[in-house]
């Protein structure tokens, strides 16, 4: 791969969809063809993580994402050089993750909740893509996942979607979904904005 690749950055708030949208989209092209970082696989160690004033961990601050290396490594993939990383899993501690080699591709995606927040990352983005659902959906999907997926109660739950999860919506992300180039509703399926989105990729394919 000798030219420039296409970045494309991906961002939605907690349970909209962007992990099932990603690899929908990434199984619409050729083996090779398209490479996802994902935000998640930078998360700093628990010890690490801000408290907020109840003693609980706030994982939705952009303080929580090892930015610097997120930035170094999406560079490294720029300059065709593939990277390896620990997969983040939840509950699963740094040291038992599995770890993953991504590589250069014609298209590179950057998927999370700060891709657009951090200035670094968005400089480098040449499509930003967001994905919107309402608030209440979001929360009823989060609770759903977080109660069979992670084994929250539900309090649990709706505490960090009140205390964490909203406010870093509110301040870090939705300040940025009219500056996106395509957003995409996903209130019930994206079907079309998706086809859309892989039209349009189809074109940057080198």
């Amino acid at each position: 791969m000798n030219s420039k690749p296409y970045i494309v950055g991906i961002a939605g708030g907690s349970a909209s969809g962007k992990t099932s949208f990603i690899n929908d989209l990434k199984n619409e092209f050729p083996l090779g063809k398209v490479t996802i970082v994902s935000q998640d696989n930078y998360y700093h160690p628990k010890e690490k993580q801000l408290i907020d004033e109840n003693g609980k961990i706030n994982f939705d601050l952009p303080e929580s994402i090892d930015r610097a290396s997120f930035h170094a490594d999406v560079l490294k993939l720029m300059g065709n050089k593939s990277i390896q990383l620990k997969e983040y899993t939840f509950n699963v501690s740094p040291e038992n993750a599995k770890s993953i080699m991504v590589k250069p591709a014609s298209i590179i995606i950057l998927e999370g909740l700060f891709v657009f927040h951090y200035e670094e990352i968005r400089k480098l983005i040449d499509l930003r893509v967001y994905i919107d659902v309402r608030d209440s959906i979001k929360l009823e999907r989060r609770i759903k996942r977080d109660i069979k997926e992670r084994g929250y109660p539900e309090d649990d739950v709706k505490y960090q979607w009140e205390h964490h999860v909203m406010p870093s919506y509110k301040r870090y992300l939705r300040p940025y979904r009219d500056d996106a180039h395509i957003i995409i509703t996903n209130n019930h399926h994206y079907t079309k904005g998706l086809q859309v989105l892989c039209n349009h990729l189809r074109t940057k394919i080198g």
